[in-house]
């Protein structure tokens, strides 16, 4: 059996390994660190929970034990795709690398700039980074990347499904052609291939393990619930959830609880809280400072559940994982491997959960595709039964139909409620009445001065004059309307409503009667 001893380390990178208490190898280290040694590019491929990251720092402290770092020039870099997978490299890097003077700086987001910059100016032998903190010091004019002897992409599919392929492609071109370059994944996807043969010399290929496979330590169950109401679907599996973990007992002593989106990372978590577990939520949308917390709470004991997205399910080495329980099913059948892996790592044992949907069905074809064989069906805890308040409507259906003043329901719906029927018309009219009749009672005062005696005693003496001529008046208005017709027709404006009435008809054109053409052209003439 192979011993780290043997594999020409450094003998101060041996001495911190005895002390971290290993002895022995796991294969992908056994398989990639004398290769690394040699100089060689690595594509390694492992199960998650295999001892990669020491797979690449081992060797990466042996090489660079001798020489120095200069100012803003790195001697060696590693890639993370999420903050924790690097802060979690950075510790072992600062537990292997105790005996030696070699000094690191950690590049991620959540951190001031100005405390970064200061360990880059030092000099640096290990730069551990996620891709976008390392292009903007790099942007910034902070950093320069010529120096670069060992290039490390860790969880390299992870960084594919992120969105970090022109990163990455960009940091390997501002690197040295003859650097040093290793890949470590859990899974090789097709896009994985193409860069490795863009950007790898001839590298030594270790895979200890098929790919996409799960680890045998770890017993796997299926749960499915058909749910009542489908817009209950995700309260109904909250419940269902909860019966699990009741069923499972004093065996699960932690558990990490996936969700496919952060919204329901923090809903869970509020759930959990709500009914007495002691769960709190992680997640990119959170403070750096606020994840770490809860990351060193669920390490150190005092915190049970974690409830994560998919930041938490890679490369995250969290030993002592008893339970996985998936809420959702991975829309990516890769993510399933790495969520499980977080459980039965190092030869523990492990249980992970998935609870399941008839909607989840493609997914799970999909899952079981991948790891060429089909998950075990678990039965629902016995004695589950969904509560009456999960199958009834959610709240938000019934909220639909009240609207914000659109359609039925709306604010025209909700202002006649407070306004009481007056009198035998109140009570008989529709709805749009009893608010005109509200709003006129409302302004009684205006309506007695036209009834008041004074006015019609005047009004009355000028009616008799217009009554006798009323032809006269009525003669006279066409060519008032006539001229208002031609000066429109002269300065193109129109005002008030009385010169749109009076505006010709369009469209008439050779139907227009011969006799008002002929009064026309007489009253001008």
């Amino acid at each position: 059996m192979t011993k780290f001893s043997d594999l020409k380390l450094d003998p101060k990178v041996l001495q911190a390994i005895a002390e971290a208490g290993y002895e022995t190898p796991t294969p992908i280290q056994a398989g990639a660190i004398p290769h690394a040694l040699e100089g060689r590019d690595v594509l390694g491929i492992a199960q998650t929970g295999t001892g990669k990251t020491a797979s690449f720092t081992l060797p990466m402290i042996t090489l660079l034990g001798r020489g120095r770092a200069r100012a803003r020039m790195p001697r060696s870099l590693v890639l993370a795709p999420t903050r924790e997978l690097a802060a979690q490299v950075a510790e072992n890097f600062d537990t292997y690398s105790k005996h030696t003077k070699l000094t690191k700086a950690l590049l991620i987001g959540g951190v001031s700039f100005a405390e970064q910059d200061k360990l880059i100016d030092r000099g640096v032998d290990v730069l551990i980074a996620t891709p976008g903190r390392l292009l903007d010091h790099f942007e910034r004019g902070k950093l320069l990347l010529t120096g670069v002897q060992i290039m490390v992409v860790d969880e390299a599919d992870r960084m594919l499904d992120m969105g970090f392929i022109p990163d990455i492609e960009r940091i390997f071109q501002l690197t040295p052609f003859t650097r040093q370059t290793l890949f470590f994944s859990a899974t090789m996807a097709p896009e994985i291939e193409r860069i490795t043969n863009t950007f790898l010399h001839n590298p030594a290929k270790i895979e200890v393990a098929r790919q996409a496979t799960t680890s045998e330590t770890i017993e796997q169950r299926l749960i499915e619930l058909t749910p009542t109401r489908k817009d209950q679907s995700a309260k109904q599996k909250r419940e269902l959830l909860r019966a699990v973990i009741d069923a499972e007992g004093e065996a699960c002593t932690n558990a990490i609880l996936f969700c496919n989106r952060k919204t329901e990372v923090d809903i869970l978590a509020k759930s959990l809280k709500k009914y007495g577990y002691n769960a709190a939520p992680i997640h990119g949308d959170l403070d750096q400072s606020q994840r770490m917390k809860t990351l060193d709470g669920f390490r150190d004991g005092s915190l049970r559940f974690l409830v994560a997205s998919d930041v938490a399910a890679r490369g995250l080495d969290i030993p002592a994982v008893s339970h996985v329980f998936n809420f959702d099913v991975p829309s990516h059948a890769e993510d399933y491997v790495h969520r499980i892996g977080r459980t039965g790592r190092a030869g523990r044992k492990g249980v992970a959960v998935t609870i399941a949907t008839p909607a989840d069905q493609k997914y799970l074809d999909a899952i079981e595709s991948l790891v060429k064989k089909p998950i075990p069906r678990g039965a629902i805890p016995e004695g589950f039964e969904i509560s009456e308040a999960a199958q009834r409507p959610a709240r938000k259906d019934d909220d639909k139909g009240k609207g914000r003043g659109r359609g039925r329901g709306g604010r025209e719906d909700r202002k006649p409620r407070p306004v009481k029927p007056h009198g035998e018309e109140a009570s008989m009219a529709p709805l749009e009445q009893p608010v005109a009749a509200a709003k006129a009672e409302t302004r009684p005062e205006p309506r007695p001065e036209p009834a008041a005696e004074p006015r019609p005693e005047p009004a009355a003496e000028p009616r008799p004059e217009p009554a006798a001529e009323p032809r006269p008046e009525r003669a006279e208005r066409p060519e008032r309307r006539d001229d208002r017709k031609s000066d429109r027709k002269g300065k193109g404006e129109g005002r008030g409503r009385r010169e749109d009435r009076d505006a010709p008809v369009v469209g008439m054109g050779d139907h227009v009667p011969d006799f008002l053409m002929r009064g026309l052209k007489s009253e001008k003439a």
